[in-house]
């Protein structure tokens, strides 16, 4: 589509980071107001934000490795490709590592952990949404072939030379696919923050929806990695935060009551 949002000579601006950086910062923007609501202190629970959004980039970039491994280990180049660079990695390898470092940041600072991931749930799936448009613009990430009407078809030759997407072939939107849902995951999980829930319940309901949207999703897409026992990678860490939200989702702790 329009992987560069402006160019001059060798010099571009990728739309995938210009979409990724308002994803982030709108994301920020929003965790701020949730954690003030939520009577938690704002510059605590801002600065985690920053921590994990580090950390989300170096998860994205490590599981992308451990996913395509042959490639790396044939060619160590390749780390250090500018391709390598500009890859976003694998989201879920972002997340995963975002949650590890969220939890020993929260216990450093004493928040509450359940409902301090409840605040930020709502803000991964806006920011998750946003992004997932600069990854359409850019072309990764793309469908297998598609014959429904609502296929798309990459013609730009940037795109292709970027992120190796094919051109002149009808393909399955997926990255809208999840951007439609991730838009719909944070109207409910919003809508659900404001009225009484149980600490936990909101990060819960996030995983639960945002797996769920994953797995299904993930058919659609194309893949370079082996299947294992017919499932992608991707969809078995899918199942894995699957249980994991409806665990939280079914655990009782104690009920905030948000103003």
């Amino acid at each position: 589509m329009y992987p560069k949002f402006f160019s001059y000579g060798d010099f571009f601006l990728p739309t995938y980071g210009l979409m990724v950086a308002l994803a982030f910062l709108t994301a920020l923007w929003l965790v701020g107001r949730l954690a003030k609501r939520a009577g938690l202190n704002q510059e605590t629970v801002l600065n985690l934000g920053i921590y994990c959004a580090l950390a989300g980039m170096l998860g994205g970039k490590l599981a992308m490795f451990a996913f395509d491994w042959q490639i790396y280990w044939n060619d160590p180049k390749q780390i250090f490709s500018k391709e390598t660079l500009q890859a976003m990695g694998v989201y879920q390898g972002g997340l995963l590592l975002a949650l590890i470092v969220a939890t020993f940041y929260i216990r450093a600072k004493h928040l509450p952990p359940l409902l301090t991931f409840d605040v930020f749930a709502p803000g991964i799936a806006l920011g998750h949404a946003i992004g997932r448009i600069g990854c359409f613009a850019a072309g990764c990430c793309w469908g297998k072939e598609c014959d429904r009407p609502w296929a798309v078809t990459f013609r730009n030759p940037d795109a292709h030379e970027l992120t190796g997407v094919p051109l002149n072939v009808p393909l399955h939107p997926t990255q809208l696919y999840e951007s439609l849902a991730e838009f719909i995951i944070f109207w409910i999980l919003y809508t659900r923050f404001a009225r009484p829930h149980r600490d936990g319940a909101i990060i819960g309901l996030y995983l639960i929806l945002y797996s769920s949207v994953r797995f299904v999703v993930e058919f659609f897409r194309n893949h370079e990695q082996a299947l294992t026992v017919g499932l992608s990678l991707t969809q078995w860490i899918s199942i894995a935060t699957l249980l994991l939200g409806i665990w939280l989702m079914f655990n009782r702790p104690r009920q905030t009551a948000v103003a």
